[in-house]
């Protein structure tokens, strides 16, 4: 961008049998029309290709919606777009999180309000292996309130899942946040990149009824 300003990409690329999340189907990707097959539908020197994917919500870089965990409430369609882009972002840098959990006392040293929260464990270095379903950082519930009442308006982070995924079947970041109607963005990346405070995030899927997660091309305008 011009005006000495940066786009920082903060996705990860979804590609055929990308595994996301263990025990989640990988993305298919197979040909509706190709470039050789159309050549006989266009005028010489023209074709086109169209692909059809078969693609679980929950694949690579993806936005959480309130239907996702509450039947009845908002949906992708449903999402006010004011709440999905050019939102200011507070990075919180806590690279290898020791221990996992990471509490609301790692998130107190600034307003929140109106903000898209972003939380950089590192772990996005693991994406796409084995290791980054075992002993990922997470927040924990307290962690979750706490951003709830401080008035976020988004949540991310770059490991496995805001929630604890070996603790059972719990789940009540997701739970508490959702309820409210902040977003959850999980499998971020490059999120060491941004500063502290000071960029504007967006991450907006595409307005699908009746479905509650979708990846998103997340990214941080900074500078």
């Amino acid at each position: 961008m011009s005006n000495g300003k940066h786009v920082i990409d903060l996705s990860h690329p979804i590609r055929v049998g990308l595994i996301t999340y263990p025990g989640l189907p990988a993305p298919v990707i197979t040909p509706h029309l190709t470039y050789a097959d159309s050549r006989s539908r266009y005028e010489p020197g023209t074709e086109f290709a169209m692909d059809v994917i078969t693609m679980i919500g929950n694949t690579g870089t993806y936005l959480d919606s309130p239907y996702h965990r509450y039947e009845g409430g908002a949906d992708l369609a449903g999402l006010d777009l004011a709440t999905l882009v050019d939102l200011p972002a507070e990075v919180f840098h806590i690279p290898d999180a020791s221990p996992r959990a990471i509490d609301e006392a790692a998130l107190w040293d600034r307003d929140v309000r109106g903000a898209a929260v972003l939380v950089h464990t590192g772990w996005d270095r693991l994406f796409g292996t084995a290791e980054y379903a075992v002993d990922a950082p997470f927040l924990t519930a307290k962690a979750g309130d706490y951003l709830r009442d401080a008035g976020a308006v988004l949540v991310g982070i770059d490991s496995l899942n805001i929630d604890d995924t070996q603790s059972g079947g719990e789940r009540p970041v997701h739970s508490a946040l959702l309820a409210a109607g902040i977003h959850v963005v999980e499998h971020l990346t490059h999120l060491q990149h941004l500063p502290d405070s000071g960029g504007r995030f967006t991450a907006a899927p595409p307005a699908v009824e009746g479905f509650g997660t979708f990846p998103v091309r997340a990214f941080a305008i900074i500078g």
